[in-house]
């Protein structure tokens, strides 16, 4: 199976080797601390969405554009199911979870899907690979816009200060202004953005350690981790298993019904039960970069990304077994 297993593994080994440094000195990376590294986080925000706009293919959005029952079903998992989940962890779990973990849940249940690792899965598990181009496309775009809007309502109603009209404004700028732009550019940096692939890569992953790091400074330096439990982090990972089975059984239950064939159905469940770290952190530093909760509001996202990695890549080899020949 090649699904760049040594590079997810080092990009998971700097996640902890991030909040690692972070617990030993917090005071170095935080906010105002002497390296400064708040203002180098909110930069490479608007660098990682111009590197995804950049690199946003319109062709491959076209070729999959018509299989429309299968992208209804993605898209109401995404932002439908998924929120609803979330925010009935947010209800039943909120009291007894530590401050701003139940809020980090809600969070990761309304970030948009992967790209890389949908897409690839999908093409292993020999399934429609242009539909799940263009369904993890279209999450990420429309994530942009629906993440920001519900995580800042249920930020409120927790008591976390992120008003409405300013998330707007900064998403706006920080957002969506460089992933517009990069689109634009999109053609004139093709060749380029072919030749540095790799370096490109190491960019948009380096750029999710430092907003991890950062945030992680100011959650210690406030005392959030001595207050909280790290058995909250069992917890979090029970949910994110619990959380990936149900919408796992449910996108396949529904996928049946609707009759999709092999193919739609291996993209459906990739694309449908997959959060993206990648649109996801930088969304979170923008509406809760000034929270010290920050740590714990990104810390279910960070589990669920590996969990969805480690079972996705178990059944992409079950479904390209089953797969009909061609």
């Amino acid at each position: 199976m090649t699904l760049g297993r040594l590079r997810l593994d080092g990009f998971l080994l700097a996640l902890v080797g991030a909040i690692t440094a972070a617990s030993l000195r917090p005071s170095l990376g935080g906010s105002g601390g002497p390296l400064h590294l708040e203002q180098v986080s909110a930069a490479s925000v608007s660098l990682v969405f111009f590197l995804h706009g950049a690199a946003l293919s319109l062709d491959a959005l076209t070729a999959g554009a018509r299989r429309w029952r299968l992208h209804l079903l993605v898209q109401a998992f995404t932002y439908g199911v998924f929120p609803a989940l979330g925010a009935l962890v947010l209800v039943v779990g909120g009291p007894h979870l530590p401050g701003g973990l139940a809020v980090g849940f809600f969070f990761l249940c309304v970030v948009s899907s992967t790209i890389s690792s949908s897409v690839a899965m999908t093409a292993v598990a020999r399934g429609n690979v242009a539909g799940a181009v263009f369904n993890a496309t279209l999450s990420g775009v429309l994530g942009v816009l629906l993440s920001p809007l519900y995580a800042s309502v249920v930020a409120n109603t927790a008591g976390l200060s992120v008003p409405l009209p300013q998330a707007i404004a900064s998403i706006a700028l920080k957002v969506l202004l460089p992933l517009a732009l990069g689109q634009v550019l999109s053609k004139a940096l093709a060749g380029t953005l072919r030749r540095h692939r790799a370096l490109i890569g190491w960019v948009d992953r380096a750029s999710i350690v430092l907003i991890v790091y950062v945030a992680f400074c100011d959650s210690f330096a406030a005392g959030i981790w001595q207050r909280g439990s790290i058995s909250a982090v069992v917890v979090v990972l029970l949910l994110s298993l619990a959380l990936f089975a149900t919408v796992a059984l449910g996108v396949v239950a529904a996928s049946r019904m609707l009759g999709l064939d092999h193919g739609d159905e291996v993209a459906a469940l990739f694309c449908g039960t997959q959060k993206s770290v990648a649109n996801g952190l930088p969304i979170a530093r923008v509406l809760f970069g000034g929270s010290p909760l920050l740590g714990f509001i990104v810390l279910p996202l960070i589990i669920y990304h590996q969990v969805q990695l480690a079972i996705g890549a178990v059944l992409a080899r079950r479904y390209a077994a089953t797969a009909p020949a061609r």
